[in-house]
């Protein structure tokens, strides 16, 4: 049986309240960064999860570490979440970010490129007719 395992990790990034999802599947990593605005409460954060998790989008899987399901010692596992909560997102969640952030250039770039070739083909048709236009009559 494949183990899905999900962390949201909330801080502050001046001015603003951003959330990092990761999501763990089989071995493989997907992060996801939210900004939230203004200091969002417990309740708000899970309703907005709630609401809108189907429409996040994660960044390409990048290779992670295990899920890590095992029965651990209470006090170790109030470290590990003081450790967490000073340290912020991991460094495989800001490579899955990264790779999500150039993924989104790397389209842009395809599109804008696009649009500007199909933007100098318009002129350069508008001129030739004009051209045409002009010496139509005599």
């Amino acid at each position: 049986m494949d183990c899905i395992t999900a962390r949201l990790t909330v801080y502050f990034e001046d001015p603003f309240w951003v959330g990092v999802l990761e999501r763990q599947t089989g071995g493989r990593l997907t992060a996801c960064k939210v900004t939230f605005g203004a200091c969002p409460s417990d309740a708000e954060v899970y309703r907005w999860l709630l609401k809108s998790w189907h429409t996040l989008h994660f960044s390409p899987p990048v290779k992670g570490g295990p899920a890590g399901a095992t029965v651990r010692n209470p006090k170790r596992m109030q470290r590990i979440a003081r450790q967490e909560t000073t340290r912020g997102i991991g460094t495989k969640a800001q490579q899955a970010l990264q790779m999500q952030r150039e993924a989104a250039k790397a389209a842009r770039q395809v599109r804008t490129r696009t649009e500007k070739e199909a933007e100098i083909a318009r002129r350069f048709a508008q001129k030739q007719q004009k051209r045409r236009e002009k010496h139509r009559g005599h």
